[in-house]
């Protein structure tokens, strides 16, 4: 009878642990998840923010170019790892891209 108890009790503990496990696995996947719908976002932005500061500072094509190329490797990253450096150095192409638009006084005054 005690043998059964603790078996029981085992069981429990088991399926406890389980359903535990899957929904941590569950929460893992969903905050992914969300990471990559904010990366859309941002990815989709890139471009708009390019644009906008290409009309004024024309001469900075290099960095335009380096902006777009970062955006594409970030986006076409699969691992975690490799998002990780991609958006590494896409935030670094759009540190240097912000403070080009900056540099130039119009271009905040700007209604774009």
């Amino acid at each position: 009878m005690t043998l059964l108890i603790v078996l029981g009790v085992i069981v429990l503990i088991a399926v406890f642990i389980y359903n535990r496990l899957v929904a941590l696995r569950q929460a893992t996947k969903n905050a992914f998840a969300d990471i990559d719908v904010q990366l859309k976002q941002r990815y989709d932005l890139v471009p708009n923010l390019v644009e906008t500061v290409k009309g004024y500072a024309a001469h900075e094509s290099s960095l335009f170019e380096k902006v777009t190329a970062a955006r594409a490797d970030a986006m076409k990253a699969s691992s975690v790892s490799s998002r990780g450096a991609a958006e590494a150095v896409l935030s670094g192409a759009l540190t240097q891209l912000m403070a080009v638009a900056e540099s130039y006084p119009n271009l905040k005054a700007s209604e774009n």
